[in-house]
């Protein structure tokens, strides 16, 4: 099997660690475990015996993560390292070649590379910008098929923050109903919003529906690599014997914080402490926008520490990354990695000084560029 290059991913992972400042994050500045953890909690952690534990994930986690959940229970848990292997195991195990698969987009790009990779035809809806990225209704039913699998959303959405509204998820699910397939829905964005109301799951709004969730992003938690996977207990039970052959279990560690973090009244308390940053720095991002209104534009997120900016200047998007990496020691993701060239994807769950240094870099370049008409 060949896969394709996972572009984001890889355009990350090659410079993120290499700049001064790094505005290619999607998630909010990590917390400590000295932030999380009391000092008995501390202890206990340092006296934690590191064997494997239960491969699915303890009784006792699986139990508090269902319990965010209306009407599931532990055996419709699988704990996961991140999202990422949450996002392999359903590819891997609810897909076959010659499959075809309906995929929002934008959208995180894993899913769309990991199906390509085994032998499904990806078919594309598209978010649209004049819509509020809403999607188009008339733009989905025609591309079912009897090999039609699997409808892919990513709800809240990266890279635009939108959610979608009550109407949207109305019809997809319903689409899905109608044709009897899965719909699978990355949730990891849920609990970061900048709004009020909490983003709603697509679980229990129809019996073949699978989310995933995980402590990367919401949570500010990315190096503990925990995610998960709720779902129909048959197919959990499934997932969990295809997890047998890629990392077996979670690591215990990132298992007994989870166990704490999803817990009231810690839970709302790292919620908390993430939406004010986000709010906060929201508000640098409109005013930077605002002074730049004649170069970009963006609809606000309405979760998550991303921000999308279309811009109406003639240059690739790859190319402005590179030249305000090379020249500014800033890093911002080129829309070309989500197959939308006059895009940037800005992070705004960094540090609220980092946020206003990297801006000002931009500004600097900008400014040389205009220069030079």
């Amino acid at each position: 099997m060949k896969i394709e290059e996972f572009k984001l991913e890889r355009t990350q992972s090659l410079w993120e660690n290499l700049v001064k400042y790094n505005l290619t994050e999607s998630g909010i500045h990590p917390c400590s475990l000295r932030e999380i953890l009391n000092d008995d909690e501390i202890e206990e952690l340092l006296n934690l015996p590191l064997g494997y534990g239960q491969t699915n994930g303890s009784i006792e986690l699986r139990e508090i993560i269902s319990s965010l959940y209306p009407g599931a229970n532990l055996d419709n848990i699988l704990i996961t390292n991140g999202s990422a292997e949450a996002n392999f195991l359903v590819a891997w195990c609810l897909l076959e070649p010659g499959d075809e698969m309906i995929f929002m987009l934008p959208n995180y790009m894993q899913l769309h590379g990991l199906a390509r990779s085994f032998g499904i035809t990806v078919k594309p809806f598209h978010l649209k910008e004049e819509l509020d990225w809403q999607p188009e209704f008339k733009e989905i039913e025609p591309l079912l098929s009897p090999r039609t699998k699997l409808i892919s959303l990513c709800n809240p959405n990266n890279p635009t923050g939108a959610v979608l509204n009550e109407k949207s998820m109305e019809f997809i699910v319903d689409i899905a109903k109608k044709a009897d397939i899965w719909l699978y829905v990355d949730e990891i964005y849920r609990g970061a919003e900048l709004i009020e109301k909490e983003t709603p799951s697509f679980w229990g709004l129809y019996d073949k529906v699978i989310v995933n969730g995980g402590l990367s992003k919401a949570y500010s938690l990315q190096g503990l690599r925990l995610g998960w996977l709720v779902g129909p207990k048959n197919e959990i039970e499934k997932l969990w014997s295809y997890s047998d052959y890629t990392t077996i279990t979670t690591g215990l560690i990132s298992q007994f914080v989870a166990s704490r973090v999803l817990q009231s009244p810690l839970r709302e308390k790292i919620l908390s402490r993430n939406r004010e940053m986000l709010k906060e720095n929201l508000k640098i991002m409109k005013k930077w926008v605002k002074k730049h209104e004649n170069l970009f534009h963006f609809i606000s997120p309405q979760a998550g520490g991303i921000a999308f900016l279309r811009y109406n200047f003639p240059m690739n998007s790859s190319e402005l990354s590179i030249k305000l990496r090379e020249k500014k020691d800033v890093f911002v993701v080129p829309g070309d990695c989500f197959g939308m060239d006059n895009y940037l994807r800005i992070g705004i769950g960094t540090k609220k000084e980092e946020l206003l240094e990297g801006l000002n870099l931009i500004d600097e370049l900008l400014q040389e560029l205009l220069e030079k008409k």
